[in-house]
């Protein structure tokens, strides 16, 4: 038995129609029920599944469709009335509700005339249109709706470029500002990685790998899958990049994408070389030339740029002061007690600086001396005759550490710790008055010093690796997750010395910087991402929207060019 109801001008979105499909589905004696907008598409897709009926004909893109297919008219009946009670009921449930509502943009605009951003996942045969409205209105918009014309991206973002706000979309499923995830998007630690991403679960496995390793995420700028490519010409990542390259909450940039088209590559990247903090770039399938290359890291995996971006958070804020002789501080010194752990920062951090020098060419215990820059081994035979290792005995590298950053040359140490069987009961807590005193000094003659470690234990050694890191933390040291990981982070600090600084960026335009502050929205679609974001105690406002015209396609549009008049 086939019935099919329709309900004019009762708009639903589509999460409400599939949970209302799914509920009345599981009726008994229903084979299967189908709840729909009546668009022509939708129509189609209706008839081609069993539920043609001369009802449909009639239905406008307004009108909610509900087709159910049970064993018997009585069944039919029963599952129209539930279908009744079950809108009645997400009626009564969204009229409850203390998110607030509108039923029009002007009266959204009024409930929240700070707002600054709306949030739009309306049909995309509606998208373009409103989206246009929402920037005439001052806002940027985060398009989460698909099926937009390419036609209609280009122009959507040429004119969100001259007005100096952001389109991020078509098809964009997810954006976070100041702390604030939008649609799909995780909470994650605040920090200072900014994320450039033309891909959602992209960017959002980058986002939540920072927050896994340690470091947090300042903002999250979704694109559109389209925004790289030729026809569209990068127009909001290069917004984005400028954007985040003006905030002072972003100390790293991630770019994340689908290769991009090769001319867009090239634009992108000399813009990104002349950026003020590095970026690192993630081109999905794209070539393989991963590596630092200027201001630019390139990545071949997205948790590699989690990495890579996490080394890098505060490099962009280093500028070593001029040493005693009135020269910049220079020096990279690792004070290293593992030998293996010296020889391969050694090797990092040659490669990184382009030094070109072989290793233990030096003193005896030196892996790496090259002008300013020395790894010392203090596990070497020479360091430990007549006495423990230090890994045993800290004092003498407690004692060398107070030297190292008392001396006017010294920009950058580099350490490791080592715990486990065998090592000295608490090898950070030795270290860490020395490297807290020593950092003290240095800030009141004026310099800046910076102390990087890595700790190589388990929660399991004795020592106890949380309380290891903690006591290097407190001390001033930045702790990296392995001895690579710090190695690159020091090279990176140090490759900063001598280089003339970035000029400074020009200030994000007063809308994209109010958004970066914090996003105020207008949600204008899915009401659960209002829900979410009401839940967050976000200002919101959920613009109970609905098809112009009556979903008249045809009277929409020349109603649109009235208005454009």
């Amino acid at each position: 038995m086939l019935t099919v109801v329709v309900q004019k001008n009762h708009y639903q979105d589509s999460v409400a129609l599939m949970v209302l499909s799914r509920a009345l589905s599981d009726l008994p004696g229903v084979d299967r029920a189908s709840a729909m907008m009546g668009t022509p598409a939708n129509k189609g897709i209706l008839t081609d599944t069993g539920f043609e009926a001369p009802e449909l004909a009639a239905a406008t893109p307004a009108d909610l469709v509900i087709g159910i297919v049970a064993e018997d008219a009585e069944v039919c009946r029963d599952a129209v009335s539930r279908a009744d009670e079950l809108l009645a009921a997400q009626a009564s449930a969204a009229s409850g509700s203390s998110m607030r509502r509108a039923h029009s943009l002007v009266r959204a605009r009024t409930a929240l005339p700070d707002a600054n951003l709306a949030l739009v996942s309306v049909p995309g045969a509606y998208a373009a249109a409103e989206a246009r409205h929402l920037l005439d209105a001052g806002l940027n918009v985060m398009l989460f709706s698909d099926n937009v014309t390419l036609a209609d991206e280009v122009d959507l973002k040429t004119r969100a470029g001259e007005a100096g706000l952001l389109v991020m979309g078509p098809d964009c499923g997810t954006s976070a500002f100041n702390g604030v995830p939008l649609a799909f998007a995780n909470l994650c630690t605040a920090g200072s990685v900014g994320v450039v991403g033309a891909s959602g679960t992209g960017t959002q496995e980058v986002m939540t790998q920072v927050d896994r390793l340690g470091a947090g995420i300042s903002h999250a700028i979704g694109l559109g899958g389209r925004d790289l490519s030729d026809q569209v010409g990068g127009r909001t990542a290069t917004q984005a990049l400028a954007a985040l390259d003006a905030d002072p909450a972003t100390d790293v940039i991630v770019l994340v994408s689908k290769p991009p088209a090769p001319a867009v590559r090239a634009r992108i990247d000399t813009l990104a070389q002349g950026l003020s903090k590095p970026v690192v770039t993630m081109f999905v399938d794209g070539p393989r030339d991963a590596g630092r290359h200027g201001n630019v890291t390139a990545t071949t995996t997205l948790a590699e740029a989690a990495a890579r971006a996490v080394e890098l958070v505060g490099v962009s804020s280093f500028t070593p002061s001029p040493g005693g002789d009135g020269a910049p501080a220079a020096g990279l010194i690792g004070l290293y007690t593992g030998g293996t752990l010296a020889d391969e920062a050694a090797v990092i951090i040659r490669d990184a600086l382009d030094l070109d020098v072989p290793l233990g060419a030096g003193d005896p215990g030196v892996v790496l001396s090259a002008g300013p820059h020395r790894i010392i081994d203090l596990g070497d035979d020479v360091f430990t005759q007549g006495r423990p290792h230090p890994m045993i005995d800290p004092a003498l590298r407690a004692e060398k550490i107070v030297t190292t950053l008392a001396d006017p040359a010294t920009a950058v140490l580099l350490l490791d710790v080592v715990l486990g069987h065998g090592s000295a009961a608490d090898p950070a807590g030795a270290i860490a008055g020395p490297i807290r005193e020593g950092l003290e000094k240095a800030r009141a003659e004026g310099r800046q010093v910076r102390v990087v470690a890595s700790v190589c234990g388990t929660a399991r050694d004795e020592q106890g690796l949380t309380e290891q890191v903690a006591a290097l933390t407190e001390a001033g040291a930045r702790v990296l997750p392995s001895n690579a990981a710090a190695a690159r982070h020091a090279a990176a600090l140090a490759a900063r010395i001598g280089q003339p600084a970035p000029a400074s960026p020009s200030p994000a335009p007063a809308g994209i910087a109010g958004l970066l502050a914090g996003p105020k929205v207008i949600n204008v679609g899915l009401a659960g991402f209002a829900e979410e974001l009401a839940g967050l105690h976000v200002p919101v406002v959920q613009w109970s929207w609905a098809p112009p015209a009556g979903g008249d396609a045809r009277l929409a549009r020349i109603v649109e060019r009235l208005l454009a008049r």
